[in-house]
């Protein structure tokens, strides 16, 4: 079973400037588009490949957040068998943080 986070918890998180990773795992164009404060990207094909490098502390507190909870949970496992120890999903997911009105990055010039 994969351990989830709620939006509550995540924001507060946040807000305390707690110490840990938050993971997109849209596709890059995406995560560019619009993602939460503070994220990284790992596309989720790209998981395996990315994570050694991205996220160096396999011990660190990691929160993966997606689209929707299959892309976000597939990677939280993918992330336990890599030997991560402290991975937790957002299932709600990006479009339940945007339609809080809750802030968003984008890294694309205004228009």
């Amino acid at each position: 079973m994969v351990e989830t986070i709620s939006r509550d918890e995540l924001t507060a998180k946040v807000a305390r400037h707690d110490k840990f990773r938050l993971v997109e795992v849209l596709p890059e164009e995406q995560y560019h588009q619009a993602h939460l404060p503070g994220a990284i990207n790992l596309p989720a094909g790209q998981v395996s490949a990315l994570a050694p490098r991205r996220l160096k502390d396999r011990d660190a507190d990691i929160v993966i957040y997606g689209k929707d909870s299959q892309d976000a949970e597939h990677a939280v496992r993918e992330l336990a068998e890599m030997g991560y120890t402290h991975v937790r999903e957002y299932a709600e997911g990006k479009q339940d943080w945007v339609d809080t009105g809750l802030p968003i990055v984008s890294d694309l010039p205004r228009q």
